[in-house]
C-alpha cells in the first residue's frame, strides 16, 4: 500500500488503515513512522518532489523483499507543501510477531531517505529552496551515470 497526498498527511485516517491491515493480516505488530516537519532553520515549512513511477519501483521491491519475511509494507508521503508541525512521511511495518518488523525497521527508513525518488526543498520566506545540504544523490541518476 503506497499512497502519495497533496499536503500534509491526515495522520490520523492513515494509522486506522495500517491498524485495519495488521488486523486483516491477523497480524501482532503494526510498527509505524511518522515524520513531522520540525521548527528550525527559520522555515515555515516543507515542499516535496516526487518522481512517481520511480518511487512505485522502489516500493515494489521493498514490498518483496519483506514480503519474503512474511512482514507487509505500508508507505504514506505528501508532495508540495507541508507546515511546520504537519507530517510528510508514514510508514509501517506490519508482521505477525515485533521482532521481524523491527528488524527491518531502521534499514527500511535509512533506504527511504537515501533512495527514495523524493526531493525536499525548505519553505522561507515565501519561497521554496532546494535544500541540498539535508538531501541525497539517487544512484544511478544524472547525467553520467553508469
Amino acid at each position: 500500500m503506497l499512497e502519495i497526498f497533496k499536503g500534509a498527511l491526515p495522520t490520523l485516517e492513515i494509522y486506522e488503515k495500517y491498524e485495519k491491515l495488521a488486523q486483516e493480516k491477523n497480524c501482532g505488530a503494526c510498527c509505524v513512522f511518522c515524520g513531522v516537519v520540525r521548527k528550525e532553520n527559520d522555515i515555515s515549512g516543507l515542499s516535496f518532489d516526487i518522481y512517481e513511477p520511480l518511487l512505485k519501483k522502489w516500493f515494489i521491491n521493498w514490498s518483496k523483499k519483506l514480503e519474503q519475511e512474511k512482514i507487509f509494507l505500508a508507505m504514506a508521503h505528501s508532495v508540495g507543501d507541508v507546515l511546520v508541525l504537519q507530517s510528510s512521511f508514514m510508514c509501517a511495518l506490519i508482521s505477525p510477531q515485533r521482532k521481524a518488523a523491527l528488524k527491518y525497521y531502521d534499514e527500511f527508513v535509512e533506504d527511504f531517505k537515501h533512495h527514495a525518488p523524493i526531493w525536499k526543498y525548505d519553505l522561507k520566506n515565501s519561497e521554496r529552496i532546494y535544500a541540498k545540504e539535508r538531501s541525497f544523490l539517487l544512484p544511478e541518476s544524472g547525467l553520467f551515470a553508469k
